[in-house]
């Protein structure tokens, strides 16, 4: 019998966080969830880090060329084999079994919903700021898309649309990829209530390679998404973001133009073959999202905690 969950962590050298995550998957042991890891190229490999601590079979995914997490992710979800999948960074640790059980409920209610959600939290269930979420609201709503930390896809829509570009290598993909999902017919839905922990290390994370990789993906984003003339004027303010972002931000950063330049034009091979651009109907219902995330009933037997 096929599982119901598959759960899909990518990590690569953090043994300590990766076990914390997965001892926390041993609150939906009432799923059975299929559960794998994709080790992307860890100096210890992910068996070892693991030794007396994982919980039932878990299969590990291991690619010594270091691809990186979204080629991760993607792998995860195409050998998966349950409908659904539960995607994790291993910085993040499950707080509750009724957290999953009612972003699957959503799932298996609504075959329009092919993403879910999830809200930030603290290691003590305290949510994350509001403008640190999917959305500032505080019930349910569909928004344009999902922070990639925890999220939950339908695996059939998610394959039928590709999955995440493997261009974009660090960032940005999920918004891409729900930008597609949207135009496809489908919506992602924010569940505040859905907490999990997000014990992330920014001391692990490189400022001016994080503003580079955000700068080079909007750009890849409207080229590979926006219609032409809309495309014509976004490109350039895009770029020209990534002088206002390093200077709000504090960077220092004096080439990293250049580098972005020379990363757009290498990808405009890829950028001519795949290019599909969204309806201006799906960028109205996009903008609209941004600004305000519309309602979304969720019934009493699916809330958190009911």
């Amino acid at each position: 019998m096929s599982p119901v969950l598959s759960i899909g962590i990518t990590t690569r050298d953090r043994p300590d966080a990766l076990r914390t995550c997965v001892q926390s998957l041993s609150l939906l042991s009432h799923l059975s969830p299929e559960i794998a890891i994709f080790d992307d190229g860890s100096e210890i490999p992910v068996e070892r880090q693991l030794e007396d601590t994982a919980p039932g079979a878990i299969r590990i995914l291991t690619d010594r060329s270091r691809p990186g997490y979204i080629s991760g992710r993607n792998r995860l979800v195409r050998e998966s084999s349950a409908p659904f999948v539960l995607l994790l960074d291993d910085d993040t640790r499950l707080l509750s079994a009724e957290s999953v059980d009612a972003v699957l409920e959503v799932m298996r209610q609504d075959g329009s919903v092919a993403a879910v959600a999830f809200a930030q939290a603290e290691a003590d269930g305290r949510p994350w700021p509001a403008a640190m979420q999917p959305s500032p609201a505080t019930t349910a709503v569909i928004v344009p898309s999902y922070i990639g930390f925890a999220h939950l896809l339908r695996r059939d829509v998610f394959l039928a649309l590709s999955g995440y570009r493997e261009s974009f290598r660090f960032y940005g993909e999920e918004k891409d990829y729900c930008l597609r999902l949207l135009d496809a017919g489908y919506r992602t839905v924010y569940l505040p209530d859905a907490l999990v922990a997000h014990l992330s290390d920014s001391a692990s994370r490189s400022p001016q390679r994080y503003l580079r990789f955000v700068a080079r993906n909007d750009c890849l984003n409207t080229l590979y998404n926006d219609p032409i003339a809309r495309a014509a004027w976004m490109l350039p303010a895009r770029f020209a973001l990534y002088f206002r972002m390093r200077h709000g931000w504090r960077i220092e950063d004096p080439w990293g133009w250049l580098w972005i330049g020379r990363e757009l034009i290498g990808q405009l091979p890829a950028v001519i073959a795949h290019r599909r651009p969204v309806s201006r109907r799906t960028i109205r219902t996009w903008q609209s999202l941004r600004k305000k995330g519309i309602p979304y009933a969720v019934s009493a037997g699916d809330a958190v905690g009911s």
